[in-house]
Formats: structure tokens, sequence, C-alpha cells
């Protein structure tokens, strides 16, 4: 069995998912390539790049200007698709096709003229609106019909003007081009799957797989870490993101360290230095771990994980904490309840120091997947 898998990155939550499931299916004796748009290589893993920085930067001027995103890249994915015709994989299984770059007019004009096996995880909404990746911080309804006006457009994929109503019609017009059978959707959430079930996509076969982690890495570790960053006496309440953009809550950590007794120090790990130089005093910014391994030992020995998000799907982080026996609280956002000890309402630091201050606080009690790899190869057969 040959397997192609499509990401935007080999990185990240989205790309260590896809790498490790290559693993598995190579692992199986069957043959598996990644192809994906930016960032290094998998290491060990065959695999296909798409496209250069040109055609990434055009892409994004094509959306900034045009709030045209999964129209570029038009001669990256014409090159895409004949690798793929040479590879001659029984399976795709695309992830997120959003990114700035890959063309997803060409490449479902491809997928339907193939009629190949195609499996679809969805990471966020981005498939079934007129522009927006997730649909619950705004509130906005119009995914179920018709987005006719998108208040979102400062958001990514952010555009200066809003053509939402165009991009709806293209999307749903590609996405539902495939037949019944050729497609099955995999969200790893029990809250998207809802939500796809209530979107155009809902002709599709949808399937709740949730994501995995690796528990030989994500396991209550010992460590120095708190000698060597002088908090033996703090009460670690730690944040991880690859990413710290507004979603995902950076004002919020920084608004309740005003608010938090002196026991407790707020650790936030994956800030860029800019975002480190204007921390306040109470809050120690990382900008990355030396390894995975000194990532599980900032779960171990943290007293709380907190997820401070505002959209989420079903994140890994969660898992990760969790994993490495440490409490989790969120917001009350998307799937991201769903591998949570503690939910509470958006910037309700009243009820997140109450949790803290309570003491003997539930360890990580989130039922980890155990078969996530084989669940998905399933699909593949």
């Amino acid at each position: 069995m040959r397997v192609l898998q499509i990401n935007t990155v080999c990185n990240g939550s989205t790309g260590h998912i896809a790498c490790d499931l290559a693993y598995e299916v190579i692992k199986n004796g069957d043959e598996c390539v990644v192809a994906f748009g930016r960032g290094n290589p998998p290491k060990n893993i065959p695999y296909i790049k798409i496209g250069n920085k040109f055609s990434n930067y055009f892409h994004v001027f094509l959306t900034r200007v045009f709030d045209a995103h999964g129209v570029g890249s038009y001669f990256a994915t014409k090159k895409l698709i004949k690798q793929i015709e040479k590879y001659n994989p029984d399976v795709i299984h695309l992830h997120n096709i959003h990114g700035y770059y890959i063309n997803v007019k060409l490449l479902f004009k491809y997928l339907k003229q193939s009629g190949k096996k195609v499996v679809w995880t969805l990471h966020d909404c981005w498939p079934f609106t007129g522009h927006c990746v997730y649909v619950d911080a705004e509130g906005c309804q119009q995914w179920r019909s018709n987005c006719k006006k998108c208040s979102a457009k400062q958001q990514y994929p952010r555009s200066v003007c809003s053509f939402s109503q165009r991009n709806y019609k293209y999307k749903k017009l590609l996405f539902t081009s495939l037949e019944k059978d050729q497609l099955t959707i995999v969200t790893p959430s029990k809250w998207l799957a809802n939500i796809v079930q209530q979107s155009y996509l809902s002709k599709y076969k949808t399937i709740v797989i949730n994501n995995s982690i690796n528990t030989e890495i994500f396991k209550p570790t010992s460590s120095s870490l708190k000698q060597k960053y002088n908090l033996e006496n703090k009460k670690v309440l730690l944040g991880v993101a690859s990413n710290w953009e507004e979603r995902k809550g950076l004002g919020d950590f920084i608004e309740l360290s005003r608010r938090i007794p002196e026991q407790y120090k707020i650790v936030l790990i994956g800030l860029n230095q800019q975002q480190i130089n204007s921390l306040p005093t109470n809050i120690l910014g990382i900008r990355r771990t030396e390894s995975m391994e000194q990532l599980a030992q900032w779960y171990s020995c943290s007293y709380a994980f907190l997820n401070l998000t505002y959209q989420d799907n079903y994140p890994t982080v969660n898992l990760e904490a969790s994993a490495c026996g440490t409490s989790v609280i969120t917001y009350n956002t998307g799937g991201s309840v769903e591998s949570a000890d503690y939910i509470v309402n958006h910037k309700d630091y009243n009820k997140i120091i109450e949790i803290l201050n309570q003491g003997n606080l539930t360890k990580g009690k989130t039922q980890l997947n155990t078969s996530f790899y084989q669940d998905v190869i399933k699909l593949y057969k």
C-alpha cells in the first residue's frame, strides 16, 4: 500500500501528527510520502517539498490583497500533481490544505479525476467557511448556509478586503465534488465533528479519532529546571504554544499575572524575543525548549498547565501535560474542553485563581488514545 500525506508543515502539532503517522505506515511494511509546503523536511521519511519562497510569498500577496487564499501556488501545485501521478499512491491523506502553499482548485480537480481514496483530517474549520479557521470565537453562524460578509478578515488568513461569499461558493463546489464513498473525513474532536455535520461537508462519513502523543517522551519526568530558573519556592503555571498569536491568549496570561498570589510563577514557552522583552517580571518567557524531552520536564514540574486559547480543535499540548501528570485548565472553547480537567469561561481570572488555590488538583485525567495510528491506518484499507 502506498500513502501520500499532504500538510502545510512537518513540525508543530499537525506536522508531528503527519510524520508520526508516516513512521507507523512505514513500520507496518507499507510506503508513505509526506508532501509539505513550508519549513524543514522530516527526518527518515520520503518527502515532497511543495513550491518555494517565491510561490509562498505570492500566495500571501493574493491572500492579503484579494482574500484569495487557496488559489495561489498554481505552478507549485501543477508540479506536485505530476509527482503524485509518478508516485501513484493508493490513498491520499489530506491534513491542512491552507497555509499559502497549495492551489486547492487544482488539487481537488486532480482528486476527482483520479478517483483515489481520500482521507481528510480536519484540524480546524477553514474547509467549510468563507474565510476564517475557527467559527466559535466570533460566534458567527454564516458558515451554515453562506458566508456573505466576514467580520474576521483581519484574522488568519488575514486580508484587507473580504470576498467571503465568493470563497464560500468555490470551496463548497470543490470540497463536495468528490464522490460520497471516495472521501472520509476525520476530526480529532467531537466538537468539530458536530460542526462538520452541520456544514456542506455533511454528506461525507465523519469519524472522530482523538489525536495522540508519544507517551515514551511525555510522561512524568524529573528535572532540575526549577533550580536552574530559581523557581524552587514557586508553583509553576505553564503555557505552551508554537506561535503565540492573539488567539492563544498571551494577553490573558499577562492580565492573570497581575492577579495571582506571589507563590505562583507563569512560564510561557514558544515566545519570540520581542514578546519576551515585553513581559512583566512575574512571567518567565522561553523561546523554545532544547528537546521534546525537556518540554516533558517542564510539564512535569508545573503545578498546572493553562491553555487560555480562544479557539482550538483538540490541542495536543493538553494531552502532553496530562500525560506528564499535570492538571489542565482551559477556556470553554472548541474541543479543548474534551482534554481538560478544569473548564472556565473566557477571561474568568477569578475562577482560575479559585481552582489554583483549592489545592489537590486533579492530575491529568484525560484518557489518551493509544490506538490512534491503527485507527487511521484502518481507513486506508
